[in-house]
């Protein structure tokens, strides 16, 4: 699969979401982590390919902003930084 291409804020923030995952080539799971402290985690496979991962039981509004914010981050799309005390973790 090729790259997906660069989505705008635009994008990233009014697409619906399914479809935001579908043009960004992106998979969102289930992380096994369930520390309340972890809000998500994004990983671009070689492929281009996205894998979101993110702990069960949040609520859907949760879910959908950390999905769009880790999106934006992976692709480098500007969005207002989010607040404290959430970061974010490059590695």
């Amino acid at each position: 699969m090729s790259l997906a291409p660069t989505p705008s804020a635009a994008h990233i923030l009014n697409a619906p979401l399914p479809r935001l995952l579908t043009d960004t080539h992106t998979e969102l799971v289930d992380s096994s982590i369930t520390d309340e402290a972890f809000l998500g985690a994004a990983v671009q496979r070689k492929s281009g390919d996205i894998i979101l991962a993110m702990p069960p039981g949040r609520s859907e509004m949760e879910r959908d902003t950390m999905a769009r914010y880790l999106l934006a981050r992976v692709f480098r799309v500007a969005l207002p930084k989010s607040p404290p005390p959430f970061a974010t973790t490059e590695l």
